[in-house]
């Protein structure tokens, strides 16, 4: 248990107990004031608890990180050479159906003039 965790749970008590004498006190910024500190000592305290769960976690685990950064880096070699080996085939395909790809770049041509030219413009 941290500062975080047991200074909002305090807080969190300390927030109950002031709506709860602002209720039969009828004091409705005590019981505004109470409400809150409620809502803060609960934030505090879930910021305390997942400090401890990321320390936790740091400290059992530091060989788990460690395999999880070399997998990320065989993922993003694995996506380098998979995106070569697609723009070499893409190379291939335009060299081999080199008539289409002309035809594909003087339609693609005209529609790109087309829309400069004919374009509403508001």
């Amino acid at each position: 248990m941290n500062k975080h965790e047991l200074h909002g749970g305090a807080r969190y008590v300390g927030g109950k107990v002031e709506k709860a004498v602002g209720d039969v006190a009828e004091r409705r910024d005590w019981q505004g004031d109470g409400v809150l500190n409620q809502i803060a000592g609960g934030a505090e305290n879930l910021l305390g608890r997942a400090q401890s769960v990321a320390s936790d976690v740091a400290e059992m685990a530091p060989g788990e990180i460690d395999d999880a950064r070399e997998r990320i880096g065989d993922a993003v070699d694995h996506a380098g050479a998979a995106a070569r080996h697609g723009t070499q085939l893409a190379g291939v395909t335009v060299r081999d159906h080199r008539a289409t790809s002309l035809a594909l770049v003087a339609a693609l041509g005209g529609v790109a003039l087309g829309w400069l030219l004919f374009a509403r413009r508001d």
